[in-house]
């Protein structure tokens, strides 16, 4: 395989736009992907043709407008090439309207309130800056989504707006450097974890089937707990979709670059290399819908749930975000990071915005799903705090204190024998336990759930980081001395904003009551993280930035409730079903056949023991009524939900999901006692460890 010639080549990319397009249509599109320009026009047929002419010789005959309405989903519709030229003959043709403009029916999608569902009108266009590409015999041409009024009605439009508003803002905090620059781009590396289960298993299972998760399901035997899956050597089984995987993707020019076994067993993890946000994002999607795919060609089902299963670790998304324009990384602290002004104030500005704006970072990263992982010793608690490490923390500590900073002598490690190589040590550690660590010279926002699209924590960060440097533009463009007057300026918002940084254990029991001591918000659940979006504060950032308007704002926070709220009642409705269909009925059938057997005994032998007998019969009867009784109660409870979507959250987060445990509760602590044979559905053990 010649992965350099491989990769990219079902892309429309710079190399294919150079040898099909004129030269000057070639500099005109140029212009706009690298410099922001506005299309022109006038090349829109010439792109759209060579486009059309390169994606049939891959063996296209469809082409679709690629977008991402507000489901975390894609959406595509797929028309042909073909068009009639008389005497019953076609042409395959794309013209530049097409290219440029679509309208699919805007009726079916989430607009949380901003439209009428009567008004069915919405459009696509064309986004230049993310390179199209082939894929199952139709060119997918990226595009934003928008209402016929112009509302977006998509996750693209917004990053678009934040990306420009950052790119913006920033420029200026450079100006004050005397760094002029075409453009900052915001970049990207999502780590993805997924899990893999084999399909056979797979579709025994209802609950995963309908919800990506288990509703029930008792601890196996063996989890996680011998930390042997952790970078283990890979399954065969395994190895093969890993290797499917990474050059399918490769065609796609995705910069898929790790991959190994994660913590669970059957949890597996997939970094790509960093590129410019709106692309990461695009591929990011991409990404999720090949590895679906590819894996049912290996006779497997990928979970991206946050938690599939009970008891082991959930799966997250790292985003890895940093700034920077030609040669110059803003996070770069440099060898000397106390003397290098440029990075310690947009450090102390990133900070503030963290601050700030954590009920907004927490409440874009809030579902269902990620509600069951987020503070379970596996992933980073619900409280935003910032990770700076020993060096960058021992800098703004000593600007905190008003004292003189005294670097730490760098040091070279080895392990110790003599033929090891000498390596540098690192100038500072990793904490996995933080929601947004410093790590390098870049920001690792560890709070993402595995099925959720990056779009949404990086708007946020980019709308909240461009208010920052916003302000602190305000404030240095009018000082005399410029160079003291910053550094003032990064003294105050480390100074104030210095409750947000914890460079210690997020997962011990003191950060909690100490993070309330510090003001810091802890939202555990959707309905109440979500409920920050609300807030004038956290909507007047968007609509100053020029993301959303104010009704966007809260239509997102609205349709995100909406999604939360319909997720749990598919959650409960099936944990109902299978309950009483499934569980109910096979535990009955097994204590009826238990009570057969008991009384056999006895009337041969009176005097046999049955103690232990007697108790199981009673243990698995009293539950399993428990149980149907327990089911009753979150059927009751799910029946007439507020029309509100903040009431009706806030009984499906505080009434209805307690339900929920309590019925599992109950169902695993029969599965443990019940014949294995009789148990309705594949357990933990079948599932996690089906794969050989």
């Amino acid at each position: 395989m010649n992965v350099p010639e491989l990769f990219g080549s079902n892309v429309f990319n710079d190399v294919v736009m150079r040898s099909t397009l004129p030269k000057e249509v070639y500099k005109s599109l140029r212009k706009t992907i690298d410099g922001g320009e506005r299309i022109d026009m006038s090349i829109a047929d010439s792109v759209a043709n060579a486009m059309k002419d390169w994606a049939v010789s891959k063996g296209a005959t469809h082409y679709t407008h690629w977008f991402q309405p507000l489901t975390n989903l894609t959406a595509e519709k797929h028309d042909s090439f073909i068009e009639p030229v008389g005497n019953d003959e076609v042409i395959m043709q794309l013209t530049g309207k097409s290219l440029i403009v679509g309208e699919p029916d805007a009726s079916s999608f989430p607009s949380g309130g901003s439209r009428e569902t009567s008004a069915a009108r919405g459009y696509t266009a064309w986004d230049p800056t993310s390179p199209a590409f082939v894929k199952e015999n139709t060119l997918y041409i990226p595009t934003i989504f928008v209402s016929y009024t112009g509302e977006t009605l998509d996750k693209k439009a917004p990053l678009l707006k934040s990306m420009s508003a950052l790119d913006r803002e920033t420029k200026r905090i450079l100006k004050l450097f005397n760094i002029d620059c075409a453009k900052v781009n915001a970049t990207v590396g999502p780590e993805q974890e997924y899990f893999l289960v084999d399909k056979e298993v797979y579709e025994k299972r209802p609950d995963l089937i309908l919800t990506g998760r288990t509703l029930f399901g008792a601890p196996a035997p063996k989890g996680q707990e011998m930390d042997d899956h952790y970078f283990g050597a890979l399954k065969p089984r395994i190895a093969a979709f890993m290797q499917d995987l990474d050059k399918t993707l490769w065609k796609y020019g995705v910069l898929c670059k790790s991959k190994h076994n994660e913590a669970a067993p059957a949890q597996h993890e997939l970094a790509p290399i960093f590129s410019t946000m709106n692309v990461a994002v695009d591929s990011n999607q991409l990404t999720m819908d090949v590895m679906k795919k590819v894996a049912s060609r290996h006779n497997m089902v990928c979970l991206l749930h946050e938690k599939p299963f009970a008891g082991v670790n959930g799966s997250g998304k790292h985003n890895n975000w940093s700034l920077s324009t030609t040669g110059l990384n803003l996070l770069d602290p440099g060898k000397h990071p106390e003397e290098n002004t440029l990075f310690m104030l947009v450090l102390a500005c990133i900070i503030k915005a963290v601050d700030k704006y954590q009920g907004l970072l927490r409440a874009c990263i809030a579902s269902a799903g990620n509600d069951h992982r987020l503070g379970g010793g596996e992933a980073p608690p619900a409280i935003l705090s910032v990770y700076l490490g020993d060096e960058i923390g021992g800098i703004v500590d000593s600007i905190i204190m008003g004292k003189d900073y005294a670097p730490k002598r760098s040091v070279k490690g080895s392990i110790g024998v003599p033929e090891s190589p000498i390596f540098p040590i690192d100038s500072t550690d990793r904490n996995r336990t933080s929601p947004f660590a410093f790590t390098g010279n870049k920001f690792e926002f560890r709070m993402l759930g595995s099925s959720a699209s990056v779009a949404d924590p990086n708007i946020v960060l980019n709308t909240i980081v461009a208010e920052a440097f916003s302000d602190a533009a305000d404030k240095l463009e009018k000082a005399d001395d410029f160079e003291k007057a910053c550094k003032s300026y990064t003294e105050k918002l480390f100074k104030r904003h210095a409750r947000v940084i914890f460079n210690y254990n997020g997962y011990g029991p003191e950060w909690e009551a100490e993070a309330e001591k510090r003001g810091l918000l802890n939202h555990k659940n959707t309905a109440d993280a979500v409920s920050e979006c609300f807030k004038k504060e956290n909507v007047d950032v968007f609509v100053r930035q020029g993301v959303y308007s104010k009704n966007e704002a809260i239509a997102r926070a609205k349709i995100q409730l909406e999604n939360y709220v319909k997720t749990i009642v598919i959650e409960a409705k099936t944990m109902s079903d299978m309950a009483t269909r499934q569980i109910y009925p096979a535990v009955n059938k097994y204590v009826g056949e238990l009570c057969a057997s008991l009384s056999v005994k006895k009337s041969v032998f009176s005097s046999l023991p049955t103690k232990n007998e007697e108790e199981l019969i009673r243990t698995l009867a009293t539950a399993n009524e428990e149980m149907l009784s327990a089911v009753k109660k979150l059927n009751a409870d799910l029946t007439d939900l507020p029309k509100d979507e903040r009431e009706s959250a806030n009984r499906i987060a505080h009434v209805v999901c307690p339900d929920m445990r309590a019925i599992r509760s109950l169902a695993d602590k029969m599965e443990q006692l019940c014949d294995k044979e009789r148990w309705p559905m594949p357990t933990y053990a079948d599932l996690l460890f089906s794969i050989r």
